[in-house]
């Protein structure tokens, strides 16, 4: 047996030989970490049984059956919805985000619905003592005699209990706590949560195991431990929002067996996680009507349409240098309407402080949202409230134009469930409105450029 020292890259998992301080595979700045490498001339005894009958064998595409994938329903819609129709036997999904955010919450949840249906389900706690487990199972109702509990940290020893158990779900927690006695380095490191999430893909799909790792996120909010390791799952499911606060939002980052870029909105109580299935109700319930520098958008999450509400406060500052702060929303897309509005409309913000939020908790990310967040501004700077009634969508260009966006027709749709009885769209948007069934049930407002959408409030 043979040790050397090489060098890990935490963001792309490459191996060097020796430090450099830039990684030569992604070319990130002082990512590498050292670690003892470890090398036998005897192969691992462990090994995960495979069948001889289910070997892999090449095969013409159309001997591919067009049929689809079974599912196993998690009884939870919301989460079906997300993961495209269910869980998918032998896939290997992912769930990362802050520490106290909800992933164990939820993955007890859904191991307890399965459990229900008669599937047999491993809970591998490797973070807290079965007791400690058990009083959080018990917290959230759980209660299936299908469900079996672990203590254990050693990838060696939980794959005897699989292999004993045959479990129909398999549930890791978390996958930066497990270990590999065959190699050196210590848990969490970059080798190991690698050759450990590849044996647990390699169980998962020889086995047929639908396999979910829960992982720790960084400082930054990426999920910890090396990029392969959110190459080498099916689905990768992250929790956003603020702990505490009693909303939490789930978004599927990756799904190889459905839709991407999905969201769903929990909320979190006493007893557990409880799906939202009306999310604009929850983000707008709070808002005040008639409050000033609030304007309510349209987010479009995946395919869902989500109203949420834009506030403003712009207020003069006595400093030299203006402070521009936003939240759940880029900073830099702040500043260019920002700019916007001082080139092309003329108003003088270089001498106001601007404080831009989505209220709820929700980060939004595409540009449609551009109009409301601008129109809010203008609404604080000129100190008049912005008719309630009236949604705002749109993008907002550099010229001042307002350009048009994906999905416009469900977003007004939204808008009309909700109460709305005014919509300010882009021009081009507004002639499949006018000509949609539901045209009479709301007043369409088309603008083309940012002076056009500034008068309905100055």
């Amino acid at each position: 047996m043979k040790t050397k020292n090489v060098w890990y890259c935490g963001s792309c998992g490459h191996k060097q030989s020796r430090w450099t301080g830039q990684c030569a595979g992604c070319n990130e700045w002082n990512t590498l970490q050292e670690e003892v490498e470890t090398t036998s001339s005897q192969a691992d005894t462990r090994r995960i049984p495979i069948s001889k009958e289910g070997a892999s064998k090449p095969i013409r595409l159309h001997e591919i059956s067009a049929l689809d994938t079974p599912r196993l329903k998690t009884e939870m819609k919301e989460v079906d919805r997300l993961l495209g129709g269910g869980i998918v036997d032998g896939a290997l999904t992912l769930i990362g985000g802050d520490p106290g955010i909800g992933k164990s919450t939820l993955s007890l949840e859904i191991a307890n619905n399965l459990a229900a249906q008669g599937h047999t389900v491993l809970y591998v706690s490797g973070e807290e003592s079965l007791e400690q487990t058990s009083m959080r199972a018990k917290r959230v109702n759980c209660h299936s005699e299908n469900l079996f509990f672990v203590s254990e940290i050693e990838v060696g020893q939980i794959l005897h209990h699989v292999e004993k158990l045959r479990p129909r779900c398999l549930i890791i927690d978390s996958i930066q706590i497990v270990y590999k006695a065959e190699l050196a380095s210590s848990p969490g490191s970059v080798s190991q949560v690698r050759e450990a999430a590849s044996t647990f893909m390699q169980l998962a799909k020889s086995l047929n195991i639908a396999t979910f790792l829960i992982g720790h996120v960084t400082k930054s909010g990426e999920i910890a431990g090396p990029r392969v390791l959110e190459h080498l799952v099916d689905t990768v499911l992250y929790f956003e929002g603020d702990k505490h606060n009693n909303l939490r939002l789930l978004r599927a980052i990756k799904n190889r067996f459905g839709p991407t870029d999905e969201v769903i909105v929990f909320q979190m109580t006493a007893t557990g996680l409880k799906e939202v299935t009306n999310p604009s109700q929850i983000f707008l319930e709070e808002r005040e009507k008639s409050s000033i520098g609030s304007v309510v958008t349209c987010a479009l999450e995946g395919t869902r349409p989500i109203l949420v509400e834009v506030q403003s406060l712009v207020t003069e500052t006595y400093y030299e240098m203006p402070s521009r702060r936003s939240q759940g929303i880029d900073t830099n897309r702040v500043a260019l309407l920002i700019a916007v509005l001082e080139k092309r409309s003329r108003l003088q913000l270089y001498k106001y402080d601007v404080f831009v939020s989505i209220a709820g908790g929700l980060r939004l990310h595409e540009p449609a949202s551009d109009l409301g967040i601008l129109m809010a501004m203008v609404s604080s700077y000129s100190n008049r409230s912005f008719d309630p009634g009236t949604l705002c969508v749109g993008e907002v260009g550099l010229g001042g134009e307002i350009r048009a966006v994906s999905r416009i027709e469900s977003r007004v749709k939204e808008a009309i469930q909700m109460g709305f009885t005014r919509c300010l769209v882009p021009k081009r948007c507004a002639k499949s409105l006018e000509q949609s069934d539901f045209a009479k049930s709301i007043e369409i407002v088309p603008v083309e450029w940012v002076d056009q959408a500034i008068k309905h409030i100055l």
